[in-house]
């Protein structure tokens, strides 16, 4: 089976403020840190009964991994069912339905109390904690996140696989315009690099999550997410600091966003069909510059 050029993450069990800042936060370089939440009470506490037994009544939206199409909202669930029955699913049978950012401040609060920001050197926006929920057949397409954060993200109860790629790869990626993904027929898991050549010149990072790892991702980093098991992660946001990242973060939430939104609202398969090609076009382009074509 064709795959990318991946190398394993950096592996750390605990760390300190001054190495995490001068290994991989400065460098913007990924890391896995295995021991950060032990002393955590969500580290004995979150697993899927804890979330059920307390929130079970609550109805959430799901989403699968087909992606939208046509004039199809990417927002728009696939259905919605009691978080109980949900989770009950997770945890008998392998599933492709998920959850997409449960907002911890707004849906249970109660949470809060289980875990805490770490000092890491990171100034987390602490008002959007939020979890994300898949069962094991569950995927997450490769996109990079549209407010462009250093994030921690934190796994509970499952195994989960975290395919990373540097902006620095973009160029291989196939990045469609006005949007935060690449084309989404690619199946990241099974590269097909006779129809997509340049992706077999991406190098990318494979992060392997159990309970309680915690993930850091650098700001623009790409990534997919493939569960291997019923679990749940939770994302901690630290905001761009760095003025042009902060000046693109700006124009992705409040400019390319709505302008991808409304032109697909009008134009529909056809739009989506033209960016496809586009995000081709550009990307053998790439490849003729740096002579590999």
């Amino acid at each position: 089976m064709q795959t990318f050029k991946v190398s394993p993450i950096t592996r750390v069990e605990n760390i300190s403020k001054k190495e995490f800042i001068e290994n991989f936060y400065k460098p913007q370089k990924p890391v896995l840190i295995t021991g950060l939440t032990k002393n955590w009470p969500a580290y004995e506490k979150w697993k899927l009964g804890y979330i059920q037994e307390r929130a079970g009544d609550q109805i959430v939206p799901l989403y699968n991994n087909e992606p939208a199409k046509d004039k199809q909202s990417v927002y728009a669930p696939v259905k919605e069912m009691r978080l109980f029955d949900y989770i009950e699913l997770l945890k008998t049978e392998p599933t492709d339905l998920r959850i997409f950012f449960y907002n911890i401040l707004k849906e249970m609060p109660e949470l809060l109390k289980d875990f805490e920001y770490p000092d890491i050197g990171l100034k987390f926006f602490k008002k959007l904690p939020a979890l994300f929920f898949g069962g094991g057949k569950s995927k997450v397409f490769m996109h990079y996140d549209i407010d462009l954060p250093d994030s921690l993200h934190i796994h509970f109860d499952g195994d989960k696989d975290v395919t990373l790629f540097s902006p620095e790869q973009t160029p291989y990626l196939y990045k469609v315009p006005f949007s935060i993904h690449n084309i989404e027929d690619i199946d990241m898991d099974r590269p097909d690099f006779e129809k997509y050549p340049a992706l077999k010149y991406a190098e990318g990072i494979k992060a392997e999550m159990k309970h309680g790892d915690a993930l850091y991702m650098p700001s623009g980093y790409w990534h997919s997410i493939r569960y291997l098991n019923g679990g749940f992660s939770m994302t901690l946001r630290a905001l761009p600091r760095k003025p042009a990242r902060f000046a693109n973060m700006l124009y992705n939430v409040m400019v390319m966003r709505h302008i991808d939104n409304i032109t697909r609202k009008y134009v529909g398969q056809k739009w989506l069909d033209y960016k496809d090609r586009w995000a081709i076009r550009r990307t053998e382009r790439n490849l003729q510059a740096k002579n590999l074509i």
